[in-house]
C-alpha cells in the first residue's frame, strides 16, 4: 500500500507541477520566449491573493477574481511594452529582459511584503483528506490541485484549437509575416497570449500559496520545477507539460519511497536522463498540436 500512496501523491503533485509550468510552457510555444520572470510572477500572484485575503477577508478562491485579471494586465503591458521589442531584436535579448523582470519583480516583492515567509490561509482544506482505500486516503487540496491542473492545459488547448483568437495566436507563431499580410495584428495578439499565460501564472499562484510557505525567492525553485516539467514533455506541448509534470512528480514521490529524504534529487537525476535520452522531449510537438 505504500508504493499505490506513493503513486497516487506522485501523480497529484505532477498536476500541481503541470499547473506552474502551463504558463511557461504556452508562452514559449507561441513566441518562442523562455520566460525566466515566470517563477518570480509566480510568487508575486502568492503575495498579492494574500494581500487581497488580508485587506478585505474574503475566502481564498475569490482572491482570484482580483489577482487573476491584474497579473493578466501585467502580462499584456510587459508584452507590448518591453518583450515585443526584444522579439524584434531576437537573439539573447528576450532572454535577458525577463531575466532582468526577475530580478526586479523579486527586489519589488521583498521590498513590499518583506522577505519573511508566508502562506495563504484556507482552514481545514490543507487538512482535509477522502478515504479512498484502507491505508490510503488522498489530500483534498492536492487533489484540487490537480484538477485545477488538468482544467488549466484543457482550456488553453480548446481555445488555441476552437476560437478564433487561438487560430490567430497559432497563425501569428507559425509565421508572424504572413499573419500580418492576413490583416492580424501580431504585437497584439501576442499581448494577448502573454496575458492568458499570466492568467495561467496567477492560478497558480495562489494554488501555490496553499500548498506551502513562500518567500520573495522561492521563485527560483518554482521556475526549475516548471522548466523540467516543460523540458521533459517537449518544449510548447500543452500535453508535454502535463506528462512532464506527471513523470518529475512520480520521479519524486517513488524516489523518496526508495530513498527517503532525496525525493527532490532524483526527480531532477530523472530529468537529466531524460534530457540525455530525449532532448526534444516526450512529446516534441508545437502548442496548436
Amino acid at each position: 500500500m505504500d508504493w499505490i500512496n506513493a503513486a497516487a501523491q506522485g501523480v497529484l503533485l505532477g498536476g500541481f507541477y503541470a499547473l506552474l509550468a502551463s504558463g511557461l510552457s504556452f508562452l514559449f510555444g507561441v513566441m518562442r520566449i523562455a520566460n525566466l520572470a515566470h517563477g518570480a510572477s509566480v510568487v508575486l500572484s502568492a503575495y498579492l491573493a494574500l494581500w487581497v485575503l488580508e485587506l478585505t477577508g474574503v475566502p481564498w478562491f475569490v482572491t482570484l477574481i482580483v489577482v487573476v485579471p491584474l497579473i493578466a494586465a501585467l502580462g499584456w503591458v510587459l508584452q507590448l511594452s518591453v518583450l515585443n521589442r526584444a522579439l524584434e531584436r531576437g537573439g539573447l535579448a528576450p532572454i535577458l529582459v525577463t531575466f532582468g523582470l526577475a530580478v526586479a519583480l523579486s527586489s519589488l516583492i521583498q521590498e513590499l511584503f518583506s522577505a519573511d515567509s508566508r502562506s495563504i490561509p484556507a482552514p481545514g482544506l490543507g487538512e482535509a483528506s477522502i478515504a479512498v482505500a484502507p491505508g490510503l486516503a488522498i489530500g483534498v487540496l492536492p487533489l484540487l490541485t490537480f484538477g485545477i491542473g488538468i482544467l488549466v492545459i484543457v482550456v488553453l488547448q480548446l481555445f488555441l484549437a476552437r476560437t478564433r483568437l487561438g487560430r490567430a495566436i497559432r497563425a501569428a507563431s507559425d509565421d508572424a509575416s504572413a499573419a500580418q499580410l492576413m490583416g492580424i495584428d501580431t504585437k497584439r495578439i501576442f499581448a494577448l497570449a502573454a496575458a492568458l499565460a499570466m492568467a495561467t501564472v496567477a492560478v497558480a499562484g495562489v494554488v501555490l500559496g496553499l500548498r506551502t510557505q513562500f518567500t520573495p525567492v522561492y521563485g527560483n525553485l518554482v521556475l526549475i520545477f516548471a522548466f523540467e516539467a516543460v523540458i521533459i514533455g517537449g518544449l510548447g506541448s500543452l500535453w508535454g507539460t502535463l506528462a512532464g509534470g506527471l513523470i518529475l512528480g512520480l520521479a519524486q514521490t517513488i524516489g523518496a519511497q526508495i530513498f527517503p529524504g532525496y525525493g527532490v534529487l532524483i526527480g531532477h537525476l530523472v530529468f537529466l536522463v531524460l534530457l540525455a535520452a530525449r532532448p526534444s522531449g516526450l512529446l516534441p510537438k508545437a502548442v496548436t498540436a
